[in-house]
């Protein structure tokens, strides 16, 4: 229980950590924008903005999925991070649109004067530095904890680093062409954001998908399907075959059950036995396994 509060305690320290930092970005990104009138650096605001409602929505969501199951979800809360995964993918594409839909009124528009180029720059940079540190920081501790929330979060902030560049050296080419004279410099700053957004999109769809796997149930990893194998393959010379092998995963928590044929003379102690020791050795091959394991004599056997 202490290893699970640990680990509870070190995923909600993360969350409160990407919190912090995207109050941060938003506010400058917000303020960045409006003073060099820049549409892809008012896009990056918006993107650290929803950044912060699912850093929110992560810390929520880890508090939640870390409570014990109780009398009415008998199998705990770990979906919760999987739901919130879910809701961070969609806040992601409604970011997409907006950014997109401005992106297109600018282009639309007969000119655009940029303004204090390197203070985006600047901006967009320090932004770079800070989701850098963060991002691994997140991952970190959800590899470690096996949080999907404290993931998806991770993949919103180092989505923000690969857009952030982009907008960077899109405001330094900027920068460069209006110097030169080129009349349709103003041009690359939409364009920026249009192909900011596409990332974003793309993130989000995959954040999606893998949240959208936990919650119907998808089976485990085709890698970790081969090492639960591998292992009942050990012990083969103990039973006579396996079957009905189910799998499935709940945030964190991951569920292994399967049918174990054993022989008919063997006693029921024997058995009870075996699969303790089966459930022992699964559960550390794979953190945060919970194992049922149904025993079936071999028919036609006394």
């Amino acid at each position: 229980m202490t290893g699970e509060r640990a680990a509870g305690d070190a995923k909600q320290r993360a969350a409160a950590m990407s919190i912090l930092s995207n109050i941060l970005l938003t506010l400058s990104k917000l303020v960045a924008g409006m003073v060099t009138h820049s549409v892809s650096i008012l896009a990056e605001a918006l993107h650290s903005g929803l950044d912060l409602a699912a850093a929110v929505m992560a810390f929520l969501a880890v508090r939640k999925s870390g409570k014990p199951a109780d009398a009415d979800h008998h199998f705990g809360h770990g979906k919760v991070e999987s739901m919130s995964g879910l809701a961070e993918g969609a806040l992601i594409l409604v970011a997409v649109v907006l950014i997109w839909w401005t992106a297109g009124h600018r282009l639309l528009q007969e000119h655009s004067v940029l303004r204090e180029p390197v203070v985006g720059m600047v901006v967009m940079g320090v932004s770079m530095v800070v989701n850098i540190f963060v991002s691994r920081l997140l991952f970190r501790v959800a590899r470690r904890t096996d949080s999907m929330a404290l993931e998806a979060d991770a993949w919103h902030l180092r989505t923000d680093v690969w857009t952030s560049a982009g907008v960077l050296v899109g405001l330094a080419a900027i920068a460069i062409a209006t110097r030169a004279g080129l009349r349709e410099a103003h041009l690359m700053d939409p364009l920026v954001a249009m192909v900011v957004g596409a990332v974003i999109a793309r993130a989000a769809v995959e954040i999606m998908r893998r949240s959208y796997d936990h919650l119907v149930d998808r089976s485990l990893p085709p890698e970790e399907l081969a090492q639960i194998d591998a292992l009942l393959r050990e012990h083969y010379p103990q039973y006579l075959e396996y079957h009905r092998l189910r799998t499935r995963k709940a945030g964190p928590q991951r569920y292994v059950d399967l049918h174990l044929v054993v022989p008919g003379e063997q006693s029921v102690a024997r058995a009870h036995e075996l699969c303790d020791h089966l459930e022992d050795d699964l559960r550390a091959l794979l953190a945060r396994t919970e194992v049922l394991i149904h025993v079936e004599p071999k028919r036609g056997d006394a």
